[in-house]
C-alpha cells in the first residue's frame, strides 16, 4: 500500500510537547473500491440480472401459494423419514463430537507441545471444514452406497471438524496452572488433563456440540437430494412431481421438529453455561 500511501500525504500534528506525529490517510475509500470492483466482477461472472429478478418474484408467492394448506393425509409418509434425519443428525453429531475430543486435545499446543503433531491434525481438520456437506454426502454415498448411513458420514465429518476447531482453540485459552502443577507433582498427562482442564472446557464442549446437532438436522435435510437419505428424498420427489401441498407436509412437518430441537438445546445449553 505504499503507493496509497504516497498519493494521499500523510497529516502531521505537533502535539504539545513540540514533538510531531503524522496519521496516514484513511484507506477506507480504498477499501470501498476495491469491494465495488470485486461486486462487479461477480454480477458479470454469474450472469446477474436485477430486472429478471424481479420479473420473476412473484413466481415465488405462486408456488409458496399452492404449499398451503399442507395435504395432512401425507404426515405418515412423512414421519419415517423425518425419524430417519433426526437419527443421521443424532449420530453423526454424537460420534463427530466424540472423536473431535483427542484430535482437539493433538492440536492444542499448550497441551500436546509437538508442533509437527499440531498442524498435521489442524490441516486434516481444515480440509474436513471446507468440504461441503452435500459433497461429502455424495462422495459418501459412492463409496457406502444410498441411504441413510452415508448421510450420517458426511454429518459426522462436519461435526467433528467444527468441534475440533471450535474446541481445541478454546483449550489454548484455558488457565494451564493446575495442570501444569499435577504435572510437576508427578501426574501423567493424561490424568492431570482429566483433573485440571475437562472441567473448564467441559460446558463449551457439550454447547459447541448441541448448537452442531442443532445446524446438522437442518443440513440433513437436503442430503436426500444426493441419495443420502431421510427427509430430503420424499422432498425431492415431490417438488419434482409438483405435489406441493405434500412438499408444505414435509416443511411444516420439519418446521416443527426443527423448532421442538433448537429449542431443547438452547435450553440445555443455557444450563450448562
Amino acid at each position: 500500500m505504499w503507493w496509497y500511501d504516497k498519493l494521499f500525504k500523510a497529516k502531521k500534528y505537533t502535539l504539545a510537547n513540540g514533538k510531531t506525529v503524522s496519521q496516514k490517510f484513511t484507506r477506507t475509500p480504498l477499501i470501498l473500491l476495491i469491494l465495488l470492483i470485486i461486486l462487479i466482477i461477480s454480477v458479470v461472472v454469474t450472469g446477474f440480472s436485477l430486472p429478471t429478478l424481479f420479473a420473476n418474484f412473484q413466481q415465488f408467492w405462486v408456488v409458496f401459494g399452492d404449499l398451503f394448506p399442507p395435504k395432512w393425509s401425507y404426515f405418515p409418509s412423512v414421519w419415517q423419514p423425518l425419524i430417519d434425519t433426526i437419527k443421521m443428525s443424532l449420530f453423526g453429531s454424537f460420534f463427530g463430537a466424540v472423536v473431535a475430543l483427542p484430535l482437539a486435545i493433538l492440536a492444542a499446543n499448550n497441551v500436546t507441545n509437538n508442533r509437527f503433531v499440531n498442524l498435521i491434525v489442524r490441516f486434516a481438520l481444515t480440509v474436513l471444514r471446507t468440504l461441503p456437506t452435500l459433497v461429502a454426502a455424495l462422495i459418501a454415498t459412492y463409496i457406502f452406497g444410498l441411504g441413510t448411513f452415508a448421510g450420517t458420514i458426511a454429518i459426522f465429518m462436519f461435526s467433528l471438524s467444527f468441534v475440533g476447531k471450535q474446541l481445541f482453540e478454546y483449550i489454548e485459552t484455558v488457565d494451564m496452572g493446575a495442570y501444569e502443577a499435577l504435572i510437576a507433582t508427578g501426574a501423567n498427562a493424561p490424568r492431570a488433563f482429566v483433573t485440571a482442564i475437562m472441567p473448564q472446557i467441559l460446558p463449551t464442549y457439550l454447547s459447541t456440540s448441541l448448537f452442531a446437532f442443532e445446524g446438522n438436522v437442518r443440513y440433513a435435510a437436503i442430503l436426500g437430494y444426493v441419495g443420502a437419505g431421510g427427509i430430503g428424498m420424499i422432498l425431492n420427489q415431490k417438488i419434482g412431481w409438483r405435489e406441493f401441498q405434500s412438499v408444505g407436509m414435509i416443511l411444516v412437518s420439519l418446521f416443527v421438529a426443527v423448532v421442538l430441537i433448537e429449542t431443547l438445546s438452547q435450553q440445555l445449553r443455557k444450563f450448562l453455561s
